[in-house]
């Protein structure tokens, strides 16, 4: 990467900072199921904190987000994802990064973060990004299409989608307000679950044939 584009990235994490300094919401983590027998407890919200004393340089280090992720998969996508399991130091940090690599008419499918909002910065490449309120605000479609240099912000719990519908490869990074922000891809979830949702519920939900549900979970069982 040039440093120009290296200069972008470095604004991107400055951006996400005031998140940060609120810390994490709670939870931590999908959920966090309490105990009454200290002796079960092996869990906190988040991750243990090492003695300060022992810290050391490598626990606030990562290296390798220069290299391109492998998008040889079905959406033709890869995220890279730098959180506090990557770099330990961002426990109680509130805040994560990662990179997102899209080959040429690839995509990174309709996804939500539960714990974070999304602050990505385009480096190389065309995309058209965007997400969708809630439906208390009538369900309302916010897109844009994004060139290098431009930023885009993704609500934390909205529904939210990028493709690169250029013929050449994509290259973004992103902020998210989270040391682990959790992420809830919508297909995989609804017809990927395990052990799997009822057809007929879905079925009736998507106003589908409860036959085409039945296809549908078969392509993405875990």
């Amino acid at each position: 990467m040039k440093v120009s584009q290296y200069i972008i990235t470095i604004i991107t994490l400055a951006l996400v900072m005031p998140f940060g300094n609120a810390y994490d919401p709670s939870p931590l983590q999908d959920f966090c199921v309490a105990v009454n027998n200290l002796n079960n407890g092996v869990f906190v919200n988040g991750k243990f904190c090492k003695d300060p004393k022992q810290a050391k340089a490598e626990d606030f280090f990562y290296s390798g987000l220069n290299m391109a992720g492998n998008t040889d998969n079905k959406v033709k996508s890869n995220v890279t994802t730098v959180n506090v399991d990557q770099i330990p130091g961002l426990n109680t940090m509130g805040i994560s990064l990662v990179r997102i690599d899209y080959a040429p008419y690839g995509q990174n499918p309709p996804h939500t973060h539960p714990r974070g909002t999304e602050i990505l910065v385009l480096i190389e490449g065309t995309l058209y990004v965007g997400f969708v309120s809630s439906n208390q605000d009538n369900n309302r479609l916010f897109t844009k299409i994004l060139h290098p240099g431009d930023v885009f912000v993704f609500p934390i719990g909205m529904i939210h989608f990028q493709v690169n519908v250029g013929k050449t490869p994509a290259v973004a990074f992103a902020g998210l307000s989270s040391q682990n922000a959790g992420v809830i891809t919508i297909a995989d979830t609804v017809f990927g679950s395990n052990p799997p949702i009822n057809p007929e519920v879905l079925a009736q939900a998507f106003q589908l044939d409860v036959n085409v549900v039945k296809d549908l979970e078969a392509k993405f069982k875990n």
